[in-house]
């Protein structure tokens, strides 16, 4: 580990020179390359620098507690060589997960499908729910949220919602969203009184860009049309509506939330790259099924990972056994210690496989 760590401290100020030369200034695509390496490395050099420092305060501790007699000086020495050591230990853990293998599409932005499932209307209206919190949890992050898919019920709920959540690291947050999610509360319109149990479906996709995926114009049939729904001036009246018809795979994408046909054709062509790329990626899960059993759930679309239960007030994400009893600031967007405690348990799972 300690050899890699020199090798990176080389990098880092091969990176640090390069960045000084005028001629990389001019060069704005280099610059951001090496922009972007450069704050990758920088948590792991500035940890092992630390790391180095604390060695250094035990070997200067361990020297005093040799050489000095004066009892003062001695218990300055052992406090100092107490307080090292344990922030040793502390920077060598860190180090280890920071030299984990970095999924290359956590700097990516995020394509986000939530599809109703089990219980008609009660999941449409759930739908929209989880579609509100994770806006709000965007918002908490200061990332953008643009709606590119949506279907509508009249009561306020959505068969179905696709949006791109953008922002730096979104895909290494969202990642872990994938999944079942399933609801139990009593509906507004049950009578009874009775607890119903309803599900979702939540895909979350890195945007792909063009060079991700090359996709051949003779495989895409493009139809223009009128927008349907409800919509303002101009919605329903020009044809601004766009369906692609990918051949190869079956995948058809309909978008209309922009009055304008060119802007809903763009739409429509990321979230079909976004789709295309998602299934190449799962191939490549499917490929490599070992490792994906040491992933925190990030690829089984069909795992039933979290349930909602609104009259104890309690979520409970199956994958870790964590179970939170605010309900309330969760809807609202406040998911942030479920995915700390995810990403905690996804490291955790890798370092063990690793030392297998």
């Amino acid at each position: 580990m300690f050899d890699r760590l020199e090798d990176l401290v080389i990098r880092y100020e091969e990176i640090m020179s390069e960045l000084s030369e005028p001629d990389v200034a001019n060069n704005p695509n280099r610059f951001r390359e090496l922009m972007k390496e450069q704050s990758n490395l920088t948590p792991l050099v500035d940890a092992y620098k630390e790391y180095k420092q604390c060695r250094q305060n035990i070997e200067d501790s361990l020297a005093i507690l040799e050489e000095e007699s004066d009892e003062e000086m001695r218990e300055l020495a052992k406090e100092e060589l107490n307080d090292s050591k344990a922030r040793e230990q502390e920077l060598e853990e860190k180090m280890k997960i920071l030299l984990l293998p970095k999924d290359p599409n956590d700097d990516k932005n995020v394509i986000v499908e939530i599809r109703a499932g089990a219980g008609g209307d009660e999941a449409a209206l759930f739908a929209a729910e989880i579609y509100r919190m994770y806006v709000h949890f965007a918002e908490t992050h200061r990332w953008r949220v643009e709606m590119l898919e949506c279907e509508e019920i009249g009561i306020g709920g959505m068969k179905s919602v696709t949006f791109m959540i953008t922002g730096q690291g979104a895909y290494s947050v969202m990642k872990y969203e994938s999944g079942v999610h399933r609801v139990q509360r009593v509906p507004e319109t049950e009578s009874g009184g009775r607890i119903h149990t309803s599900t979702i479906t939540v895909a979350v996709m890195p945007e792909a860009e063009e060079v991700d995926v090359q996709i051949d114009e003779k495989d895409v049939r493009i139809d223009v049309m009128r927008a349907s729904g409800n919509g303002g001036q101009c919605v329903n009246t020009t044809d601004s509506a766009v369906r692609l018809t990918h051949y190869p795979t079956g995948i058809v994408i309909y978008s209309q939330t922009e009055k304008s046909q060119l802007q809903n054709k763009e739409k429509a062509f990321a979230l079909l790259r976004a789709k295309l790329y998602d299934l190449e990626c799962q191939k490549q899960h499917d490929a490599e099924a070992e490792a994906r059993r040491s992933q925190i759930g990030t690829g089984d679309r069909s795992e039933k990972i979290r349930t909602y239960n609104f009259p104890q007030g309690r979520v409970t994400d199956h994958r870790i056994n964590l179970t939170l009893y605010k309900l309330d600031k969760i809807m609202d967007g406040d998911i942030q210690e479920i995915v700390d405690a995810l990403i905690a348990a996804d490291q955790a799972a890798k370092l063990a496989k690793m030392n297998e």
